[in-house]
């Protein structure tokens, strides 16, 4: 018998095809085509994303509960020393009041909570007893509490802050609701 010689495949070497051309219609910047559907009266309007609120920078500064004033009054000291107008601070304590508060207090209500709407140097008040208001800068002085009165404070620092939230303190994670 005498040897068949096998075949070698080679494959064809590839070619580049037509390249695609350009679409048969360009997109056209405007209203989108077709109907469009109004809003059902009475459903809420769909907000756009700068429209939707944002979360204050958060910075945490751990201290314990009989530290936290300090913490709170070092910081306070340095967002001045930053270039902050007293007016842009407001410092919440979740216990005792802060002593600048119950001096402050200690010439009346009224003239206490004046100062507050004026806006024009730092504002002390307890988490739980702060009227609603908004500072570009809040410290949350944790110096006490138990685990839902910090969480309720955080909260409503957390509202009260339009830029900056600093905490002071040790913060319990929140609840699951």
């Amino acid at each position: 018998m005498t040897a068949v010689p096998t075949p070698t495949i080679v494959a064809a070497t590839p070619r580049p095809g037509p390249r695609p051309g350009p679409t048969a219609r360009r997109p056209v910047p405007g209203p989108p085509a077709g109907p469009t559907r109004a809003a059902k009266p009475g459903a809420p309007a769909r907000r756009s994303a700068e429209s939707l609120p944002t979360l204050p920078e958060l910075q945490l500064l751990p201290a314990a509960p009989d530290v936290a004033l300090d913490r709170a009054d070092e910081a306070v000291d340095l967002l001045l020393d930053a270039g902050r107008t007293p007016g842009q601070i407001l410092v919440l304590t979740t216990a005792e009041a802060h002593p600048w508060q119950q001096h402050e207090q200690s010439f009346g209500a009224e003239r206490y909570w004046a100062q507050l709407e004026a806006g024009d140097d730092v504002f002390y008040a307890s988490a739980q007893d702060c009227r609603p208001t908004r500072r570009e800068v809040v410290v949350l002085c944790v110096n006490g509490g138990d685990t839902g009165t910090v969480q309720d404070a955080l909260a409503v620092a957390l509202a009260r802050a339009t830029s900056l939230l600093i905490v002071c303190g040790e913060t319990p994670l929140p609840a699951q609701r």
